[in-house]
């Protein structure tokens, strides 16, 4: 290939918009409408740039928060939190309700069974019955958010 085609690419990319205006310029007013009218559309089709990713806060990154808060080692806290999280678990599978003021309540629901569709197929399928555990948030959650 010759010289001029080899980097002919690279200018392209950056070439592109002023041959294409150019264009439009010498084109009469209703052609000249329509590509406007595409590029604007393709814009708003633009995939925007990514936004960061949501950070994963886990019980080891609470734990070393409230160790630095109140004076006690890693370990200790993380202890207490392991000892929370089941203390927590044996209530929901007694069935009691828990209530974390300012946070929301935990409780155990029942779903009975029931006749679902696949939707792929439209085929009924038989879903049996289960026990769900549901998060209703407090108002001081809600409005925080």
């Amino acid at each position: 290939m010759p010289p001029a085609k080899k980097s002919a690419p690279a200018a392209t990319k950056t070439a592109a918009p002023a041959k294409g205006a150019a264009k439009k310029a010498a084109a009469p007013a209703s052609k000249a409408a329509t590509p406007v009218k595409k590029a604007a559309a393709s814009a708003k089709r633009a995939v925007p740039a990514k936004a960061a990713p949501q950070a994963t806060i886990t019980l080891k990154h609470i734990a070393a928060e409230l160790a630095e808060g109140h004076d006690l080692t890693k370990k200790a806290a993380e202890g207490v939190l392991d000892d929370f999280v089941a203390l927590i678990t044996r209530q929901l599978v007694k069935g009691d309700k828990i209530r974390l003021n300012g946070l929301g309540i935990l409780q155990v629901r029942d779903r009975p069974a029931r006749t679902a569709r696949n939707p792929a197929t439209g085929e009924s399928v038989a879903v049996a019955a289960s026990r769900k555990i549901a998060f209703r948030p407090a108002k001081e959650l809600k409005e925080a958010v």
